[in-house]
């Protein structure tokens, strides 16, 4: 169920993220351990979302400030095979995050693309 959390988490944040590629590209390079502690306090913001809640407050603010260098290179093709892409897309809707049409995130082939 990690592995599930994780992914659905990792889809919030690549399609938020995507919306504010221009001004994550400005920001300076974050190092290991700050993406490691970005992506552990989003995957627990986000939790309840994989066992069908819908995004707390926290959640949503979490999927918004987290940075996007951070989460696609741990998008691996088992990862993606995980995520509901059209549920994931609904949920950063529900965020108030609009979504980038066919942008491609991850560290191997096959990328996940939101169509």
């Amino acid at each position: 169920m990690e592995t599930k959390s994780l992914a659905l988490f990792v889809v919030l944040v690549v399609v938020a993220g995507a919306a504010v590629w221009e001004v994550e590209m400005a920001a300076a390079a974050l190092s290991a351990a700050q993406c490691e502690q970005e992506r552990d306090l989003a995957v627990t913001a986000c939790k309840p979302v994989v066992h069908g809640k819908l995004p707390s407050p926290e959640c949503c603010q979490r999927v918004r400030v987290t940075h996007l260098e951070c989460v696609c290179p741990i998008i691996t093709p088992r990862i993606a095979a995980l995520i509901d892409v059209n549920r994931a897309i609904r949920l950063i809707q529900g965020c108030g995050r609009s979504v980038p049409r066919h942008y491609k995130c991850g560290s191997k082939l096959p990328f996940l693309c939101f169509a």
